[in-house]
């Protein structure tokens, strides 16, 4: 998993709440367990005109103008900002995953759904839970100005505006080392590798049996 510690990216506004994982990534793009291969399908009935299948080539796929990762202006955001209840529904990880493999690393909202926000930071995303007031002051910058970007230190919990408006946001502590150093579970395992292999082999010793 590739580390987080600052971004400066461009900040796409989703301006919808309650946006469940089933509008995120559609079910029909569950058939696989790789965790590449899902930005072209992200928000598919809503960025697409006709319905996307696994393995589709998206390059001359009719659009929806009214889309807000349609719009020039937004091309290549590594920020997205949210309603509340974000990643609601389900609780299938593809949801994170498209939502990386498109580009986005960080992910801005009042609230979140307790699985989605969890598999955020299990698959490299930092989910940044605002204040609604501050939220709605970051909609009515980012639509009044484009090329609106932020600033995000994950290390000092701040989100840096153009203004120089910084804000803070609170992150739990081993989330938040394990977003830094880039470990996800199996990393977390890995790094106690000489501990379990002393472990098995103690237990070879005293029972081996069970080998």
């Amino acid at each position: 998993m590739q580390a987080f510690t600052k971004l400066k990216g461009l900040v796409a506004p989703m301006d919808r709440a309650n946006v469940d994982t089933d509008a995120i990534i559609p079910k029909q793009f569950l058939k696989s367990i790789k965790r590449t291969g899902y930005g072209p399908f992200l928000f598919d009935e809503w960025r697409y005109e006709d319905c996307g299948e696994p393995g589709m080539d998206c390059t001359n796929r009719p659009l929806r103008a009214d889309f807000v990762l349609n719009q020039p202006r937004y091309r290549g955001a590594q920020i997205l900002l949210a309603r509340e209840n974000f990643g609601c529904g389900s609780s299938r990880e593809h949801a994170p995953w498209a939502i990386l493999d498109y580009g986005f690393s960080c992910v801005i909202a009042p609230s979140f759904a307790d699985i989605f926000y969890n598999n955020c930071f299990k698959n490299g995303i930092l989910p940044i839970v605002l204040d609604d007031k501050i939220v709605d002051q970051l909609f009515a910058d980012c639509l009044k100005r484009q090329g609106y970007s932020l600033e995000i230190d994950l290390e000092s919990q701040t989100v840096c505006m153009p203004s120089g408006q910084s804000v803070a946001f609170e992150v739990d502590a081993f989330r938040k080392h394990c977003l830094l150093n880039g470990l996800d579970d199996i990393a977390l395992t890995l790094a106690q590798a000489d501990a379990i292999r002393a472990f098995e082999d103690q237990r070879n010793d005293t029972s081996p049996w069970l080998s």
